[in-house]
């Protein structure tokens, strides 16, 4: 079968061999792999290493075959959901202090999914999730970026801020953040999405963003202080940003992942003091979050943008695009037989 591995830097298709279902496991079928930028940065090694294996941790697809009680979770023919973000994608053990503490990505036995850029995959079938006929193939992407935009919208609550808190999307026209305007704008957080260019900035308003600024202006210090600022920018100047952004008592909260090659993120205890900032980092999500992802998207409160779509030979030529910022939104495979 087909098959995107990295040379060199550089994505080839290459034929490997079919992968066989282990007891727990299901063999999925790829109908569509989303393109998350994560992928682009272990292509590339931006985050210290080079992915050596398979690509890709967002897709959807058909269950083929099953192992050894693997029909306790699903069954053959369904349709499925499944990468969980890489992170845990593949497996967790349920009953470590991670786990049981609802953040099962942790477990130090867990094991990250890669490898949706192929036309069939193994996955552990609990990490897979039922997907209705009424969300689209092209809605591969929630697997992970929406799923991280989910989960760091559930953050908020748990940081005590609430629906109706102003709070700043630092890079809310992306592959991430336009999910995550759109579900916040639907909780009823008042929505400040900070992206750079008028046709990214147009694109935020239409998700719902109650007021959009780009990050270069020189009235972005008139925004006045917000109660968090999310940073899902691939870059280190987004966290400058979104700290700059934040009230006395705000909360900086991570998502996106630069590459270490930006350097460090310089902060001054005297200023964190002086504010009484928070900072923490939010990282992918669980099965049971996206479950409850699917169910938004199936009632439209959700869905990509997709700005790009392809075969897998095209994998490579997408990259380039990526790294470009040549579209809007999220790119979809969406033929992995050529």
């Amino acid at each position: 079968m087909k098959a995107a591995r990295v040379a060199e830097r550089r994505v080839v298709i290459q034929e490997v061999a079919e992968p066989v279902a282990e007891a727990d496991h299901a063999v999925v079928r790829v109908v569509s792999a989303g393109v998350c930028h994560s992928d682009l940065h272990l292509a590339r090694g931006d985050w210290g290493g080079q992915a050596s294996g398979g690509l890709g941790h967002e897709g959807i697809g058909v269950v083929e075959s099953l192992g050894a009680d693997a029909d306790r979770y699903v069954q053959e023919g369904d349709r499925v959901i499944f990468g969980l973000g890489g992170m845990g994608g593949a497996y967790w053990c349920g009953s470590c202090e991670q786990c049981l503490g609802g953040e099962p990505q942790f477990c130090a036995q867990g094991r990250a999914l890669l490898g949706t850029f192929a036309e069939r995959i193994a996955v552990w079938a609990p990490a897979l999730t039922a997907l209705p006929a009424s969300v689209s193939d092209l809605e591969a992407p929630l697997a992970c970026g929406g799923l991280t935009a989910y989960g760091a919208i559930k953050k908020l609550f748990k940081a005590g801020i609430f629906p109706g808190s102003r709070i700043a999307i630092v890079g809310a026209a992306g592959g991430l953040g336009h999910y995550a305007v759109q579900l916040a704008a639907s909780f009823g957080y008042r929505v400040i999405a900070v992206d750079i260019g008028a046709e990214r900035l147009e694109f935020a308003r239409s998700l719902g963003a109650d007021l959009v600024v780009d990050a270069t202006d020189d009235t972005l210090g008139d925004v006045g202080g917000v109660a968090a600022s999310l940073v899902f920018s691939a870059g280190l100047s987004g966290f400058r940003t979104g700290l700059s952004l934040l009230r006395r008592g705000g909360h900086l909260l991570g998502v996106g992942l630069p590459p270490t090659s930006d350097g460090m993120l310089e902060l001054s205890p005297f200023e964190l003091f002086a504010r009484n900032l928070t900072i923490s980092y939010s990282a992918v999500g669980t099965v049971q979050d996206m479950r409850e992802l699917v169910e938004l998207a199936a009632d439209g409160k959700v869905h990509t943008h997709v700005g790009r779509t392809g075969p897998l030979s095209d994998l490579e030529h997408i990259f380039e695009e990526l790294e470009a910022r040549k579209y809007v939104g999220r790119a979809v495979i969406t033929d992995v037989t050529r």
